[in-house]
């Protein structure tokens, strides 16, 4: 950048240092919305975990509100019921505590409600000889009480498509589940707590916020936007009047 920048081309240039310190502040004030919504949902998220204990009676719902329940979504439930142990599946390439292993999902048949909730019962390391073992948990064939939160549907991972069948399975998808075991599931599961038994651990990870990420990005945008607006100040006003004129 010289001295006798053209009148236009000193224009040209004020206004890109304009709309670029403009634009990479709003991304920065974009990422601290990021994160208030976030750290909002959290809040949320805690104050259902905080409320009173409900039982199976208060997922009696019409059928057509049976998959959303947001108002329940993280509370601490109680269900009594019985395992429907034929319909256990094992969702591969999980991990608890850094091992690879299944998550084990069982419906529960809930006494004197009328529906059945999938159940995360917990963790289970996989056999590193036979991938195709299924790990020995127990079948308890009385009633039953669990204990856990109200959780969404498991996520989905990267897979290759297509209709998954059998007890090993790498997602499992809602309506493709409840095609198969001609069971009228609720698009919720209970998150089981408690410490380990019957085989299974229930070390849930806890969800991050991901708040410090969106607070690193939006530095890193203020950062730039500044660092734009200090470069044209420095060369198009500070440097100018530094040097000598040339006559």
């Amino acid at each position: 950048m010289t001295e006798k920048t053209p009148g236009r081309q000193r224009w040209l240039l004020l206004a890109l240092a304009v709309l670029s310190a403009g634009l990479t502040f709003s991304l920065g004030l974009w990422q601290l919305g990021r994160a208030a919504e976030k750290t909002s949902l959290q809040q949320a998220r805690t104050q259902q975990a905080e409320k009173p204990v409900l039982n199976g009676q208060s997922l009696k719902v019409d059928s057509e509100l049976s998959d959303a329940r947001e108002d329940l979504l993280h509370r601490r439930m109680v269900l009594v019921g019985h395992w429907q142990h034929q319909h256990t599946v094992y969702l591969e390439n999980r991990q608890m505590n850094a091992k690879p292993g299944f998550f084990v999902l069982t419906p529960l048949k809930l006494e004197g409600a009328g529906i059945t909730v999938l159940v995360q019962r917990g963790w289970v390391q996989r056999s590193f000889t036979d991938r195709t073992a299924l790990p020995p948990v127990g079948q308890i064939q009385e009633r039953v009480e669990v204990a856990g939160n109200l959780a969404p549907w498991p996520s989905r991972l990267y897979d290759f498509g297509g209709e998954e069948k059998g007890p090993i399975r790498q997602n499992l998808d809602w309506q493709e589940f409840k095609h198969q075991t001609g069971l009228d599931l609720p698009r919720f599961t209970l998150l089981q707590s408690g410490a380990a038994s019957e085989g299974l651990l229930r070390e849930w990870p806890v969800v991050a916020s991901g708040v410090e990420k969106h607070h690193g990005y939006a530095f890193q945008w203020f950062g730039l936007s500044a660092l734009i607006a200090l470069l044209y100040v420095w060369f198009q006003i500070v440097q100018p009047r530094r040097s000598p004129k040339v006559r």
